[in-house]
């Protein structure tokens, strides 16, 4: 897996400072992993994230619906939803209760890729267990939880 460049602080000489960019290189590469990995099934995260909401949910979403769970604007969600459409993975149907709105379905072929992904993704998680066996999960978890 490609490693991403050091980062450097204006003071890198504090703990603090050192401890926050640990921080940003993990989830840099943790992400890296992560593309890397639905690269290979012809995904990126956002596609991911958008097919897991709409295969989850198991019925068409609107795309006011998708940008409010993927926390986006909506002319994100849209472009989103142009290259999803252009790799058969999702179509535009009409909203049966609103003719200005569109629904976003998922197709078979988003569904297969989104098991694919799913597939790829749990592997990038048994790794990142491997790497943290051993460390106090509760810990992690609080200090975690605590920055967002």
């Amino acid at each position: 897996m490609n490693k991403p460049a050091k980062l450097r602080s204006g003071n890198p000489g504090t703990a603090d400072g050192q401890m926050m960019y640990s921080f940003v290189r993990a989830a840099h590469v943790l992400e890296s992993r992560l593309e890397e990995a639905l690269e290979q099934v012809g995904l990126s995260l956002a596609k991911f994230g958008a097919l897991s909401h709409l295969v989850k949910e198991g019925e068409p979403l609107s795309l006011s619906e998708c940008a409010m769970k993927m926390t986006c604007v909506r002319s994100n969600i849209t472009q989103l939803m142009d290259r999803l459409e252009a790799d058969g993975l999702v179509r535009r149907a009409e909203d049966p209760e609103d003719r200005r709105a569109v629904r976003a379905v998922v197709t078979a072929l988003g569904k297969e890729r989104y098991a694919a992904g799913a597939r790829q993704v749990a592997k990038v998680q048994a790794e990142f267990a491997k790497t943290i066996t051993g460390i106090d999960r509760g810990s992690l978890e609080r200090v975690l939880s605590a920055l967002g």
